[in-house]
């Protein structure tokens, strides 16, 4: 397990270094599908070991200066949620699945991963620190590494262009027929998981049918306003290539 320091005083020029190891890993392996090369991955770790490392030092909340903007803060953590996801199917071998409670228990809850010197776990970072920051579309950026999680981008997100990618993402996820799909014959949307987990997060009632005009911002073709909502089952089958 990566251990984080307590005098670690980071530069820009650290973090700059850092966000490139983490951009090279997500270059290196991943397609252009979202899909991750982890058998190759925990290889070479390289890379990906260094930006898992500099985050366990340094966060918005050790080096504020790093990240003055609410851009800048975001996306540190959309990174830092996806790599130490991405660490996590690597660390102790590569899982074919969380297809079960008490294996996204382990995974998500029970696994220590730490962040600017503070233990947590992925479950807490995502429901404490970046759900909290009020950003919905986050959900189609965080990534916990398995086959109906939103398309995994093959670069870092950064402050300067994260308010397009986050929009194209929701686009991405919300036109692509694995994550929406309609039944105009019974009007029904059948719609991911993900807007099954965190429902409130789009709309203030919590109610599932109040979903589609948030849908439909996104929508190169509209969901009429009188469709069911149904959700469609989560695949937690790891998001590995296919060998070459």
């Amino acid at each position: 397990m990566l251990v984080s320091g307590t005098s670690f005083s980071a530069t820009q020029t650290d973090y700059d270094l850092a966000l490139s190891h983490w951009a090279k890993v997500l270059d290196n392996y991943v397609n252009e599908q979202g899909q991750i090369d982890f058998l190759s991955l925990a290889k070479q770790p390289d890379n990906l070991l260094a930006y898992v490392q500099f985050v366990a030092d340094v966060s918005p909340d050790t080096e504020p200066r790093l990240f003055s903007t609410k851009a800048a803060v975001l996306a540190y953590h959309l990174n830092t949620y996806n790599a130490l996801a991405m660490h996590g199917v690597i660390d102790k071998g590569i899982p074919s699945d969380f297809d079960s409670f008490f294996k996204r228990l382990r995974f998500f809850k029970l696994r220590e991963v730490v962040i600017g010197g503070e233990s947590t776990s992925l479950y807490d970072y995502e429901n404490e620190v970046i759900r909290p920051l009020r950003e919905p579309r986050v959900h189609f950026a965080l990534n916990c590494m398995v086959k109906d999680c939103p398309h995994l981008p093959r670069k870092a997100f950064v402050a300067d262009t994260l308010e397009q990618d986050l929009t194209q993402l929701s686009h991405k996820f919300f036109n692509a027929q694995k994550h929406l799909n309609l039944d105009d014959g019974r009007r029904i949307a059948y719609v991911s998981e993900i807007l099954d987990f965190y429902t409130e997060d789009f709309v203030s009632s919590g109610k599932p049918q109040d979903l589609i005009p948030y849908i439909n911002r996104f929508r190169d073709s509209p969901i009429p306003l009188d469709y069911r909502i149904k959700f469609i089952d989560y695949d937690w089958t790891i998001n590995q290539q296919s060998p070459q």
